[in-house]
């Protein structure tokens, strides 16, 4: 099982241009798709604090709910990146 959760959208842009870094990277991560009503994603709630996709969780690195597709692009990088 990988360290790496994605909560996403099907269909959602942001959610794609994080899964495109994790595929570059090549990293394994796990999937869990959240409902299109905002008021029923209670679990991307409590782990972030918003409603809102994508939303990444590193178990590995004690991140445990990190909203918004460029600041998870950017961790992606700086974390998993070919400098690392």
């Amino acid at each position: 099982m990988s360290n790496l959760i994605l909560y996403e959208l099907e269909g959602c842009p942001f959610c794609a241009k994080v899964k495109n870094k994790l595929a570059e990277l090549d990293l394994e991560y796990e999937s869990r798709m959240v409902p299109r009503a905002h008021p029923e994603r209670t679990e991307v709630e409590e782990i972030s604090g918003q409603t809102g996709v994508p939303v990444l969780v590193d178990e590995e690195n004690d991140i445990e709910g990190m909203p918004e597709s460029s600041d998870i692009v950017e961790y992606l990088e700086q974390t998993y990146g070919a400098a690392n």
